[in-house]
């Protein structure tokens, strides 16, 4: 049986065993969190049944801990090593923007840049005053869309995606934030099975060029390829929405468009477009908007 410890001494050791597989090419962040200290606390405080957001270090809170406690922490410390599996599948909740969201294998693991424009308003200045109409496309587990709808009380919103299961995971959190009469859902290849024009679209469609997805870590590798792998240069998705997005888009409409570390591959086959690039904690060169007048005035793939 597992020895005795403080809640904060169980974060810091958990830390430390996160740390040194990290270290040894064991462990790779990213999906959630970006370091071992913050991984460790998002697990302890999952296994035992703790709010995510309260301060384990405070007295309050940091309390002796029963062996078998302790015991099943370090259970769930070494399934995330050894398995490879983000550990928002382990838990199968991921936080975007502090709002809770359902996860599980059927879709990526929520940690889209365009959810900071979202929460900062940073779009808004671009948005018609009269904007009703949001698509989410590439919905995946149904974040984006769930963090517009709450942003902008007045719009409703179509979330489409190719994958029926990541469908399935985004009805879960549609139903979990009550926006049933308010965000609806699609089986779409890209824009094919798009039906009308909206005034604003978002997509975080799969960007990854083949090199970088032979390169990912294990963890990015448990998500469904179909989420990720872009093509040769990460655009084969990018060039069909920008060459039919015009005919969806309301005439006051933008897009909003993540690409990742993308920006030469985008600029290579993109380099007529009059592109706003959007501040974000990863930089200013990951998220994109795009008005429908540069859209329609750029010179569209072929």
């Amino acid at each position: 049986m597992a020895a005795s410890l403080t809640l904060s001494a169980l974060v810091a050791l958990s830390a430390q065993q996160l740390e040194a597989a990290h270290v040894k090419g064991l462990l790779s962040f990213g999906q959630g969190t970006t370091n071992a200290a913050d991984e460790a606390a998002w697990l302890v405080l999952w296994r035992l049944g703790l709010a995510l957001d309260i301060d384990w270090a405070d007295p309050a809170y940091d309390v002796a801990l029963s062996p078998q406690q302790v015991a099943d922490v370090q259970t769930l410390i070494q399934q995330r090593i050894e398995s490879r599996q983000p550990a928002a599948y382990l838990t199968q909740e991921a936080w975007l923007q502090g709002v809770s969201f359902y996860i599980d294998e059927r879709a990526i693991v929520p940690r889209s840049l365009i959810a900071e424009v979202l929460a900062e308003g940073s779009i808004d200045p671009w948005l018609d005053p009269h904007t009703t109409r949001v698509l989410d496309l590439c919905t995946g587990n149904g974040s984006l869309g769930i963090l517009a709808a709450l942003a902008f009380p007045d719009i409703t919103v179509v979330g489409l995606d190719l994958s029926k299961d990541a469908l399935e995971v985004a009805r879960i959190n549609i139903e979990r934030h009550g926006l049933q009469t308010r965000m609806s859902l699609g089986v779409s290849d890209g824009l094919r099975q798009a039906e009308g024009v909206f005034d604003l679209i978002l997509c975080n469609p799969p960007y990854v060029n083949t090199q970088s997805m032979s390169e990912l870590p294990a963890e990015f590798k448990a998500e469904p390829s179909l989420a990720l792998a872009g093509g040769d240069d990460g655009m084969d998705f990018i060039r069909h929405l920008l060459q039919y997005a015009p005919a969806h888009m309301s005439e006051h409409a933008v897009l909003v468009l993540e690409i990742g570390h993308e920006r030469d591959h985008f600029e290579a086959a993109f380099p007529h477009f009059d592109v706003v690039w959007l501040s974000t904690s990863a930089g200013d060169d990951q998220v994109l908007l795009l008005t429908h007048t540069a859209l329609t005035q750029g010179a569209l793939p072929q």
